[in-house]
């Protein structure tokens, strides 16, 4: 089988190697069936000699079944997950159904999958291989891609095997290698002794595929392979090619006996592979042990001890297809029969299901008690599809619509909007549950927010709240929440105040219910009193994250940050990992606002990569917009440009109003710290417009105005003046009144500038050092262009030491130019920051975190890595900073 596949054996071997040097690496192996995939996996098993080998292979009809491939590929490691720390063992542990625990983020799973794997290869190399992985349930095929796309230096190889074209599961994100068909001198090699026309003729239906090579050379009748047919006659010559190979398996089975063939049915349909449980469902079938001869003779199937292994996954297919309707049928019931029930209370749900020829409550009744269990771990896709059958064999009408409703808010929470939205179309409206009808709106929105508008995502809820309110108070409040920070993203002020009008008396409505319609002071007072109660224990989740929006909105940030960081610690401690990304990103900004870079490009990483696992297309979007600033800041014209037009692509067809003028923001910072005003100006004047109330842009008025004034267009900065001075004055807030003195300086007379100068400056002390750096760099140049060089030096001086600080180099730059305009000189950079800029950004993150005294467990956990990994990193990094040990790390970070 592995004729002509010397690239592909090396690119094995290379992998292979690497692991024995403590190298990871992954790789996705696909092709159509029969084509070398499950061969390539063996020859790596006989390539590893001396490593460990973990094994699974998908199986169709149980594909269901949250977390079995997991399960299955760790049974022979199962003592590795008391090494685990505890949050990570207590999710395995429940995701393998030994406690009753729920699981409460699947990211934890995927990250105690990564540790699993790096324990169990701190003995020796790892070699793990997922045949058919199209066919492992997806909340395996997730948390195994989400470990192997984090494997650094641990010495694994992963390698995953997918047939193309075949539904089920999907593994995203790594490196693929398709493997095609042989070519003709190859294929000819395979086929063996016959005529050569006959060889010709096969190796022409084969069309390079091995299996089909090898399997029609075998179905040939003694007359066919002497040659004295013609034209040869091969099995199904017109179908597809996994077609003609199922015909020559099908054809081996069917003439096996009839008893053997009700036993390979029986073990197609089971997934364990254990041959006491098949033994003891085709006794019911009238079926022995002895009838398994027949098929083992044949080659279909081999036993090893207690398990029962397909010779390949085409003869199981051949073997389960092939069968009639009504011999399937009693196949899984004679399954379900011999399961225990307590034990194995899902696969006997499942086959229940599959037994099920309509309406069964008592089944549906049985499967969604799986889809509670599967949604309690976290297997939304496991979930949804038990809620999905429950409601196909549920005839109440009223019981169906819950149950798809169900199925569609898990298919949305696994990632899966394509069939979330075709399940919300089975939904038979209206419904009379207001309950229902408030999940069934959530279901439409939150598809609607993932890859739609947000304002239709607000106006569905705001439709719901509507039409249910009077009669289901309850319901009200959640709906309206949602709706408003549905709208927020919009950045559409009237319908922010819409969405308010509904409840203004409610507390968390009523900020913006008053502010977007002219009481500022109204507004003001009731944030006050929101602050108060988000600060109480037992405050709802939405209640303080939006609380946190007001609070930044209103340039509040340290606030906002007291309680968005509480927000983000409460998500991690109940382990909320779908809300991580938006309580993170909320941090991240809160942060920018008050200077801190380093960590808001933390926060900020560590949320898009939680967006990108959850599969939240619009949540990674505002992020990118929001790394996008950081990366203004220093100059990296690239990587600005990346992060903020791959924003864009997202934001502009979708109308998300609040995200594009932060990527336009972003992209108007860079050029105007790259000297190129006018372009800066025309930017951010498009960022404005972006959002329909100026409060809404609040942060891009100082630069707008800066850009103006350098451009020499001081008419277009007079309204952004006007705007920010009036917002300062009812916020009350100093950083926000500092950045309104310091554009007064820019646009007023010359006679007024200095005093507007030096108040901003004081009013920075304990704000943004971004934001000082350039106040004290705009007023330092306004004082050398009055030749007031002396006094220009001071404030120059700070304005470099500031921006050094921060990486910030076009505006270090620019205000080192400036101080040697002033006649004065610059201290070299640091030597401390010399050597941390050796370091790769993964360096980097890793050392400023074991800087804080964290372990390189916790750092493991907060970087989505392996702690060997972690471990790797400060190997390399700490001969690139001159020391020898973590304690000194701290030291060389402050200095």
């Amino acid at each position: 089988m592995l004729q002509g596949r010397t690239a592909e054996r090396e690119r094995i071997d290379q992998m292979l190697a690497g692991a024995r040097r403590e190298a990871s690496s992954a790789l996705l192996i696909h092709g159509e069936a029969g084509i070398g995939k499950t061969a390539l996996l063996d020859y790596a098993v006989e390539r590893a000699g001396g490593m460990r080998v973990l094994r699974v292979e998908g199986i169709e009809s149980e594909m269901e079944l949250a977390f079995a491939g997991l399960h299955q590929l760790f049974l022979p490691v199962m003592d590795s997950l008391d090494a685990l720390p505890g949050p990570q063992a207590t999710a395995m542990r429940a995701a393998f159904g030994l406690t009753d625990d729920v699981v409460r983020d699947r990211f934890t799973v995927g990250l105690a999958v990564l540790t699993t794997l790096s324990e169990v290869a701190g003995d020796g190399p790892l070699l793990c291989l997922v045949d058919d992985a199209q066919w492992l349930d997806q909340p395996s095929v997730d948390a195994l891609a989400f470990a192997a796309r984090r494997l650094r230096a641990e010495g694994i190889v992963m390698i995953f095997a997918v047939r193309d074209g075949a539904r089920g599961a999907v593994v995203n994100g790594l490196p693929r290698l398709l493997v095609a068909g042989l070519d003709r001198a190859s294929a000819a090699a395979l086929v063996g002794d016959l005529p050569p026309y006959v060889a010709d003729r096969v190796v022409e239906e084969a069309q390079g595929n091995p299996l089909a090579l090898i399997e029609l050379s075998a179905a040939l009748t003694p007359a066919q392979r002497a040659g004295q047919l013609s034209p040869l006659a091969l099995p199904g010559a017109t179908s597809p090619m996994q077609s003609r190979i199922q015909d020559a398996f099908s054809e081996q089975i069917h003439r096996l006996p009839d008893a053997t063939r009700t036993v390979l049915l029986v073990a197609a349909a089971d997934d364990t592979g254990e041959l006491p449980l098949l033994l003891r469902a085709v006794d019911r079938l009238g079926a022995a042990m002895d009838d398994l001869d027949p098929a083992e003779r044949s080659g279909l199937l081999f036993l090893s001890g207690t398990a029962v292994r397909f010779r390949h996954p085409l003869v199981r297919y051949a073997a389960y297809r092939g069968a009639p309707l009504a011999r399937r049928i009693a196949a899984h019931k004679a399954l379900a029969e011999a399961l225990d029930e307590a034990g194995d209370a899902h696969r006997r749900a499942w086959h229940l299901a599959a037994a099920s020829t309509g309406p069964d409550e008592g089944v549906a009744d049985e499967l969604e008690r799986v889809a509670e269990w599967a949604g309690s771990r976290q297997a939304m896709a496991s979930a949804s599809a038990a809620y999905e059958r429950a409601a196909q064999l549920t005839a109440d009408p009223q019981r169906k619509a819950r149950r798809l409703v169900r199925a569609a808010q898990k298919a949305s929470e696994a990632g899966q909007d394509e069939r979330c939205g075709a399940l919300a179309d089975q939904v038979a409206l209206p419904l009379p549950d207001p309950g229902s009808a408030a999940d069934f709106a959530r279901v439409r929105a939150v598809v609607e927010l993932g890859y739609g508008r947000p304002e239709t995502a607000a106006r569905i809820l705001v439709e719901c709240a509507d039409l249910i309110g009077p009669g289901s108070p309850d319901e009200l409040p959640t709906l309206l929440v949602d709706a408003m920070h549905a709208a927020f993203s919009s950045g559409k002020a009237e319908l922010i105040a819409e969405v308010g009008a509904r409840a203004p008396d409610l507390p968390v409505l009523a900020v913006p219910a008053r502010l977007f319609t002219g009481d500022v002071s109204g507004a003001l007072e009731a944030l006050h009193d929101l602050v108060r109660i988000s600060r109480r224990p037992g405050t709802g989740f939405m209640e303080r994250l939006m609380t946190g929006i007001y609070c930044h909105l209103a340039a509040d940030h340290a606030t906002a940050h007291e309680i968005t960081a509480a927000s983000v610690a409460h998500c991690r401690e109940q382990g909320i990992g779908g809300w991580l990304p938006t309580t993170l990103h909320l941090l991240a900004q809160t942060e920018l606002a008050l200077g801190r870079h380093d960590d808001a490009t933390a926060h900020a990483t560590e949320a898009l990569r939680l967006a990108e696992y959850y599969d939240l297309a619009h949540r990674a979007a505002h992020l990118r917009a929001v790394l996008a600033m950081p990366a203004a800041v220093q100059g990296e014209e690239e990587r600005t440009r990346d992060l903020a037009e791959a924003a864009l692509d997202y934001t502009r067809p979708r109308d998300v109003g609040r995200g594009t003028a932060d990527a336009l923001g972003a992209l108007g910072l860079l050029e105007l710290g790259l000297g190129r005003a006018e372009a800066a100006l025309d930017l951010l004047e498009s960022a404005q417009r972006e959002v329909s109330h100026p409060l809404l842009a609040l942060s891009v008025l100082p630069d707008l105005v800066e850009a103006a004034v350098r451009a020499g267009r001081p008419e277009r900065a007079k309204e952004p003046v006007r705007l920010l001075t009036h917002w300062a004055e009812a916020a009350h807030q100093p950083a926000l009144t500092a950045l309104a003195h310091r554009c007064s300086a820019l646009t007023g007379p010359d006679d007024e500038a200095e005093l507007h100068f030096a108040t901003a400056v004081r009013l920075h002390e304990g704000g943004s050092g971004f934001q000082r750096a350039r106040t004290e760099l705009l007023y330092g140049e306004w004082l050398r262009r009055l030749r007031r060089k002396i006094d220009a030096r001071g404030h120059l001086r700070e304005a470099l030491r500031l921006f050094e600080t921060l990486d910030a180099r076009p505006w270090a730059a620019r205000a080192r130019a400036e101080l040697r305009a002033a006649g004065g000189t610059a201290a070299p950079t640091g030597l401390a920051d010399g050597r941390i800029s050796q370091l790769s950004p993964q360096e980097r993150e890793v050392v400023r975190l074991a800087a804080t005294g964290a372990t390189n467990r916790e750092i493991a956990t907060q970087l989505f890595l392996s702690h060997r990994t972690v471990g790797h990193h400060l190997y390399r990094a700490f001969p690139k900073l001159g020391i020898t040990s973590r304690s000194e790390l701290a030291a060389l970070l402050a200095s």
